[in-house]
């Protein structure tokens, strides 16, 4: 990366960096930076959820999608950045996961674009390529919604197209960049009504401005891996997916819970425990304290002794985080009988969020199973693996969640293979999709028939809420079981009984005639039981029918026909 220095007159001598052009390595620091400040405020934007229900994923998606896009380039030593910037974007289109990594990739490749046989970035050609950022970023959605990240896209593109008029400094165009950036998300509420009712920004935009904050403070010099002093109510947090980031020398996951003696210096904790280990969480409910740290084995205790000097320690677990790992692969090579594909015969790739649910869509005729859902996308280059690896040229993606649409769209759209992506939003979506398969029937009659019968089923869901809010006019406190109808939020009880009653009576199950239950891995058999006679009393005259389901997060999904 080429900085000049430049010194303000007598008598400040304070020197000023400046920078008024990059090479394909200087994107390449840019990139990694961009990463990391992600990677550094990566559960603030998982935060940012609309719905109290716990899918807060936004921040890791975009996380993995730099990742993906990065480690596309980690060893490059080309010096062009228009070659570099395809490269970028390349990586991000098969690393990208959820709808926000989508948007994300789809950004990169309009960036790359903008710098077509570029040697060097400089003011004009930031500008040019946040243009088509901007440009491909709505091309890649069907229907744009303002309030979103497409919405701070275009902003930024706007101030970029500005400074560039003004400056031929990188760092300054960052500046208003960044500062673009930032009023930009503040405003997502006001243009989307649904994030002021929820009282947050959107959380895609809010990624994307630390993702350039990220490169402003890299050419400042600034520090990228400070820990940021976030705290997220107790039901929000994701312990399970801990699991998924653990690093060399991380032996143990110690969670304890704590009163705090006085209020508790957030900033200060976070900077103790960074000393002591990594994939540090924070939760709070009611007074009470919840810290989750990965530690050597050396050091298990150390998170103990430290909280013990701040507050009364109330609960402490310890898990051996290479155990866990080891049971967790167990479990995943667990077989399942996937149905044999003949060449020139339909197959079909279903995602699915837990054991129990794949091993019902095999039984069904699924040919390839992807693991993923809530909290968990899977990125576009799983689904492409998934689908390229099948016999056959003939192929039906059922994404099964709303949020895994736009990878399997994209999966499709980079393989010579014919493929259908049925929009399928839920489980029960993609299971009723899967009862009009017929493997060697046209195609086309096929994707037309599991289009018509994914809207032939409701969809009922049961979480706990992760945070107090009112939405859809349900007032819906932290810890309360809530109930969601075909994704939307319909009822919030103190009990499971209540709230299931209430889903039920919501979809209008006394005129339906079959209700299926896929219980999940967080919820007790005995539950279960209970739960299930009380819906065969209350609807008598209806075929019942429970499967484990073992999907994480939610304790039930219903499928009501």
């Amino acid at each position: 990366m080429s900085k000049e220095s430049t010194t303000s007159p007598a008598p400040v001598a304070e020197s000023v960096p400046s920078c008024t052009s990059i090479d394909g390595q200087g994107l390449k620091e840019l990139i990694e930076a961009a990463m990391t400040w992600v990677k550094t405020n990566q559960q603030t934007i998982n935060a940012l959820n609309v719905f109290p229900v716990p899918d807060g994923d936004t921040g890791t998606n975009m996380l993995l999608t730099m990742q993906a896009a990065y480690n596309e380039i980690a060893n490059a030593g080309e010096k062009n950045v228009g070659k570099m910037a395809h490269s970028v974007a390349q990586g991000a289109l098969m690393g990208a996961r959820g709808n926000s990594g989508v948007i994300l990739s789809q950004i990169w490749r309009g960036f790359a674009r903008g710098l077509d046989s570029q040697d060097t970035l400089d003011v004009e050609s930031f500008a040019r390529a946040l243009e088509e950022s901007r440009a491909t970023a709505y091309k890649g959605v069907v229907r744009p919604v303002e309030g979103t990240i497409l919405t701070v896209i275009k902003d930024v593109s706007i101030a970029a197209r500005e400074a560039s008029q003004e400056t031929n400094d990188l760092i300054e165009m960052l500046d208003k960049v960044v500062k673009a950036a930032d009023d930009s998300v503040q405003h997502t509420p006001e243009l989307l009504p649904i994030l002021k009712q929820a009282g947050v920004v959107d959380s895609g935009g809010k990624g994307l401005f630390f993702l350039l904050e990220g490169m402003q403070r890299h050419m400042k010099g600034l520090p990228l891996e400070t820990a940021i002093a976030a705290v997220q109510p107790l039901a929000a947090m994701n312990l399970e997916n801990t699991l998924e980031e653990v690093e060399p020398g991380q032996d143990y996951e110690v969670v304890v819970d704590f009163r705090p003696f006085e209020e508790l210096n957030l900033e200060q904790f976070y900077e103790g425990l960074a000393e002591i280990g990594t994939s540090i969480q924070v939760g709070e409910g009611d007074g009470m304290y919840r810290m989750h740290i990965h530690v050597a084995t050396d050091k298990k205790y150390d998170p103990i002794e430290y909280t013990l000097k701040l507050g009364t320690v109330t609960k402490v677990a310890m898990e051996n985080l290479i155990a866990q790992v080891e049971d967790r692969q167990e479990s995943s090579d667990q077989k399942i009988n996937l149905a044999p594909v003949e060449p020139g015969h339909i197959a079909v790739v279903a995602v699915s969020p837990g054991k129990g649910i794949s091993r019902i869509f095999a039984s069904l005729g699924v040919a390839a199973i992807v693991e993923g859902g809530q909290t968990m996308n899977p990125s576009t280059e799983e689904i492409l693996h998934a689908l390229e690896n099948l016999p056959t040229d003939k192929i039906i993606i059922l994404p099964n969640n709303k949020n895994i649409i736009m990878a399997a769209q994209s999966a499709a759209s980079v393989t010579v293979k014919k493929v259908a992506v049925i929009p399928a939003k839920t489980v029960p979506q993609g299971l009723s999709a899967m009862l009009r398969l017929v493997g060697d029937a046209d195609f086309d009659h096929v994707v037309t028939e599991m289009n018509e019968a994914i809207n032939e089923v409701e969809t009922g869901e049961i979480t706990v809420a992760t945070r107090t809010v009112e939405i859809n006019g349900v007032d819906v406190k932290s810890g309360e079981v809530i109930a969601l109808l075909n994704g939307k939020l319909v009822n919030a009880s103190p009990t499971l009984e209540e709230a299931v009653d209430g889903l039920l009576k919501s979809a209008g199950t006394e005129d339906r005639e079959r209700i299926t239950i896929f219980y999940g891995a967080n919820i007790a058999k005995n539950d279960v039981n209970r739960i299930a006679d009380n819906i065969r009393n209350k609807y008598p005259n209806h075929e019942i029918e429970v499967h484990e389901g073992a999907q994480p997060h939610y304790q039930f999904i219903f499928m009501i026909e």
